[in-house]
């Protein structure tokens, strides 16, 4: 009987009260969270649904959110739906349409338990041991590390996240439903092997279960050998860590020479780099940068680790698209990437200081607004104070010795397409307070920590 290994499951994983729990149930309308969500209604939880339109299947999508919504009378709980443009969004940010998808609903999930649950509640997904046993193997064959191997944790409390039927087969599920007279949709998708988990679930295991008719078993036994591994290995891990990078701000510094000898080296770099969104196979792209020239990099889709004389630097990827924000007042607050920008008004500007790194004061009559906050890009060039000829900010930068990151942080304000201020360093010669000067602008900037 699966309710007794349900309610067995919960508690000894989860420490659940039924009676003292709400939960999200995230419900497509298959048969694993329909045979969730009447295990819950039987357990007694207090629980809410939402379901997610993708839009992706035309009218089979709307069949499955008009169903979902009939559980709302079948179980008297309230149902949330969401409809997105899941094409459009996966096209606009260059994703997968199952990236794209997974991002929107649980961005969606984690909004509603923030603002329509009880704190505390969690998000109940409709996981079964079978679709464990295919992330453990497209894991290890796209290459992963040991962390990989485990599986999908059954609680995911960074994210409140719980998996109460990851325990059960996907043959239990489907026995269970038939015995309690279920109604279910078929997602028509599942039938293909256009998605990477469908080919694994209707091709590799079934092939491999005739050589190996005990496989799945045999993988869950193994996914739980290897998360007791795994607290070992992360113990390990944690030691070599906090020895080698040194946080710098939203940067990560790397002694090179410490680096060259932490054993084992590929293990170890493979730790490091994998929190910053880089994959197994740029390991030995990582070691290269060991021995490359000055300036060397290599990306992930969210960092940089580049090359700086004697260190290693993991920063952030800056978007080589400027950024524009324009100012059309000189009042209240201006909040952009690095930090607030603090405007005001100088009625007696032969009294005040002409600049300093972090505020300026320049003419009022030579802006004309609206002004434009932008990241400095290739071919810029500015009048520095003091001096009568125009400098490129590229080699102003070298001037003043900036590194690489250093650079990509810079910002300026423009004015009819004249720079202002270089923020955070210098102003621009033409904007100065001369005795001329009637009324001046001062400008704060107050760096984000």
């Amino acid at each position: 009987m699966l309710l007794p290994r349900f309610l067995h499951f919960l508690k000894e994983q989860f420490h659940l009260q039924p009676a003292q729990t709400t939960l999200l149930l995230a419900v497509s309308g298959g048969i694993d969270s329909v045979v969730l969500t009447d295990l819950c209604a039987k357990a007694g939880f207090d629980f809410l649904i939402a379901h997610v339109n993708f839009q992706l299947r035309g009218a089979e999508s709307d069949r499955d959110e008009t169903f979902v919504r009939s559980l709302q009378t079948k179980y008297n709980k309230k149902v949330f739906v969401q409809k997105f443009d899941t094409a459009a969004y996966a096209a606009e940010y260059k994703l997968s349409i199952q990236e794209a998808a997974r991002n929107l609903r649980y961005e969606w999930f984690a909004s509603l338990l923030k603002k329509e649950l009880p704190a505390g509640s969690k998000l109940a997904t409709a996981h079964n041991a079978n679709d464990n046993i295919e992330t453990l193997l497209m894991h290890f064959f796209r290459g992963t590390g040991l962390h990989g191997l485990t599986g999908m944790p059954v609680n995911d409390t960074s994210r409140h996240i719980i998996r109460p039927l990851l325990f059960a087969k996907r043959n239990d599920v489907v026995v269970y439903a038939q015995d309690n007279n279920l109604t279910w949709v078929e997602d028509s998708s599942n039938s293909t092997d256009k998605y990477t988990r469908n080919y694994f679930r209707l091709q590799l295991l079934p092939a491999i279960k005739e050589v190996f008719s005990n496989v799945e078993d045999n993988l869950l036994a193994n996914i739980q050998r290897f998360s007791e591994a795994e607290d070992l290995y992360m113990q390990a891990v944690k030691l070599h860590k906090a020895k080698l990078p040194e946080q710098k701000g939203n940067e990560w510094h790397v002694p090179i020479l410490k680096w060259q000898k932490a054993q084992p080296l590929q293990t170890i770099t493979w730790e490091i780099i994998r929190d910053f969104g880089f994959g197994s196979a740029q390991v030995n792209e990582v070691l290269k940068l060991f021995t490359a020239s000055n300036g060397s990099f290599i990306t992930s889709d969210t960092h940089r680790i580049i090359r700086n004389r004697q260190w290693l630097i993991i920063a952030p990827v800056q978007n080589e698209i400027a950024a524009n924000i324009v100012i059309g007042q000189l009042t209240g607050p201006i909040h952009f990437e690095h930090g607030v920008l603090l405007f005001g008004q100088v009625t007696k500007p032969q009294s005040v200081t002409q600049t300093t790194a972090l505020a300026v004061n320049v003419d009022a009559a030579l802006l004309k607004l609206p002004l434009l906050l932008r990241k400095w890009k290739q071919g810029d060039y500015f009048y520095p104070l003091g001096m009568q000829k125009k400098k490129k900010l590229g080699k102003f930068f070298i001037d003043n010795k900036l590194s690489k990151t250093e650079k990509e942080k810079v910002w300026v304000i423009e004015s009819d397409k004249r720079i202002v201020w270089v923020i955070g360093y210098r102003i621009d010669d033409r904007f100065k307070i001369t005795t001329h000067t009637k009324t001046a602008v001062s400008i704060a900037f107050e760096p984000r920590t």
